[in-house]
């Protein structure tokens, strides 16, 4: 993934929450590294499951001629 510039917010997060990050952090340089590192990992597969979802949508859509095709196509095989 590129770098891009840093900047600098501001979140609230449950007690049990912050200690459970700094806890799995120690790997880490620092607890926003942490965070910033998860929460690629998410974004990531977030949008893995969008382009999935719509991958899908387009399959379904599609099915019957797609079906119909495979069909046409099996018709013309030769089995020895």
């Amino acid at each position: 993934m590129i770098s891009s510039m840093k900047v600098k917010t501001s979140i609230t997060l449950s007690e049990d929450l912050l200690e459970n990050v700094d806890r799995l952090a120690v790997n880490y340089k620092n607890r926003s590294d942490f965070i910033e590192t998860m929460l690629q990992k998410i974004v990531a597969q977030m949008i893995r499951a969008e382009r999935e979802a719509r991958d899908i949508e387009l399959y379904e859509k599609h099915l019957d001629e797609l079906n119909a095709e495979a069909e046409d196509v099996l018709k013309y095989q030769v089995i020895p």
